[in-house]
């Protein structure tokens, strides 16, 4: 079983080092790099090219938002082969929608528990958004005063240049009719919960958990579970 390589970019060294310390204690995880400041970290990231990049949004020489959008310009439109989990203390709804529009994958706050982290790194890795149920309420939030979020504010900048009409697919969703179980299984997905915690929740098996989120992505016409977040958001059919 191949380790989920990480690189941490936070200047805080106690915070670095305790983070370290966590991720170490799985055998799952490999830390392979490490830096306190926002070119020492690009300058890593290049070279040691980890699975995810921590990254603190209050860098010294840059803010970790620059830094994300230079990483993920640096691949010349191609999928940038770091995904990047922005854990910051920062909440307000200009930081998480800039993050997303930067090209962040996932977004946590400092204050999360271990546990939780790890579920983070986990679902980032497999290549899905994990969102802090704190931020989730961000997004909800923007979601009902805008129809139509920034470009790329919390959506796949790529599908969303090669769907242009993603905000006009509402009407779509408005055509078809989900469970309640569904429903309630959408609304754990939109809070940042994994299979297994919405399988905890509900009291099913986590198998179950999957053919729910298979169909609700179907029924939403969206290519994952962040899409069908911000487009459950977006249509009302979750608050």
């Amino acid at each position: 079983m191949s380790k989920i390589r990480i690189a941490l970019i936070e200047d805080h060294d106690l915070t670095r080092v305790g983070i370290r310390t966590a991720l170490l204690q799985k055998e799952e995880i490999e830390v392979v790099g490490e830096a306190a400041t926002a070119a020492e970290g690009l300058r890593m990231l290049k070279k040691v090219q980890p699975d995810i990049a921590i990254i603190d949004i209050g860098l010294p020489d840059k803010d970790g938002i620059e830094l994300t959008r230079e990483l993920k310009s640096a691949s010349n439109g191609e999928d940038s082969p770091t995904k990047v989990l922005i854990l910051t203390l920062r909440d307000n709804k200009e930081a998480v929608l800039a993050a997303f529009a930067a090209g962040a994958d996932s977004y946590c706050m400092k204050d999360i528990k271990f546990d939780n982290l790890l579920e983070a790194v986990r679902v980032t890795y497999n290549g899905n958004a994990w969102i802090d149920p704190a931020i989730a309420r961000i997004v909800l939030q923007q979601a009902q005063q805008n129809p139509r979020l920034p470009e790329g504010g919390l959506t796949d900048q790529k599908n969303q240049t090669q769907n242009p009409d993603f905000g006009e697919n509402q009407e779509f969703i408005d055509s078809y009719t989900l469970t309640e179980r569904e429903l309630e299984v959408l609304q754990l997905i939109v809070e940042g919960c994994s299979n297994a915690v919405i399988a905890e929740r509900l009291y099913i098996t986590v198998g179950t958990v999957k053919t729910h989120v298979r169909n609700i992505l179907n029924k939403l016409c969206a290519d994952d579970r962040t899409q069908a977040a911000v487009r459950a958001l977006r249509s009302g059919l979750v608050g």
